[in-house]
């Protein structure tokens, strides 16, 4: 389980197609401090660690299924050496919960299709897949690349969000582009209560 709230930018070191994909991570945090077998969230993306080093810096593995590729957009864009990546650790008992509930289970893949300057803030507008779009709702959460951000404003399968001078400044936000694949997350409880209209009204 996660917050939505990016800790460190990681770096992809090598990727490599063995059965599953495997990709190496290189990243700030302490691998002291990291076991293997934790969930570190890569774009939004839970992921297994499954080999840790300091050489030539810090770093984690993980093998990504057919599957997860399938269903997200790494297989979209593909991740390839030297790609940034937003990355969070997951939530403990008794941490602050900075963002919303986040389970790093991408539910579909939105489309940056528009970009522009609203002050010092970037108005970015996605298009959701037509299942998903139903979930989002203006002042709603979703998880975008892992990142807990607020919606804005709906209309059909496109909905904006804002971001500010230090999001993009402190996860990859700042490297957006119109075309971009993103990984999408909506709210539990959005899908929660669209299940119990969806009930009510005999579907």
């Amino acid at each position: 389980m996660f917050t939505g709230i990016i800790s460190d930018i990681g770096r992809i070191l090598t990727v490599e197609a063995r059965g599953d994909l495997r990709a190496r991570i290189g990243t700030g945090y302490d691998v002291d401090g990291i076991e293997i077998g934790a969930s570190i969230a890569c774009d939004g993306v839970c992921l297994t660690v499954v080999a840790l080093g300091r050489t030539p810096q810090n770093w984690f593995d993980v093998d990504i299924s057919a599957e997860t590729v399938a269903k997200t957009a790494i297989g979209r864009s593909g991740w390839a050496v030297g790609k940034r990546l937003n990355l969070e650790r997951a939530l403990k008992v008794g941490d602050e919960l900075g963002g919303h509930i986040v389970s790093g289970h991408v539910d579909g893949v939105a489309e940056v299709v528009g970009l522009r300057r609203e002050g010092d803030s970037t108005r970015v507008t996605f298009r959701a897949p037509e299942d998903l779009a139903r979930f989002i709702a203006p002042k709603g959460s979703v998880a975008l690349n892992g990142t807990s951000l607020t919606v804005n404003e709906v209309s059909g399968r496109d909905f904006g969000v804002n971001l500010i001078p230090h999001t993009q400044q402190v996860t990859t936000w700042g490297e957006v582009a119109v075309g971009d694949a993103i990984n999408l997350e909506i709210d539990t409880l959005a899908r929660y209560v669209a299940r119990m209209r969806d009930w009510d009204q005999g579907r």
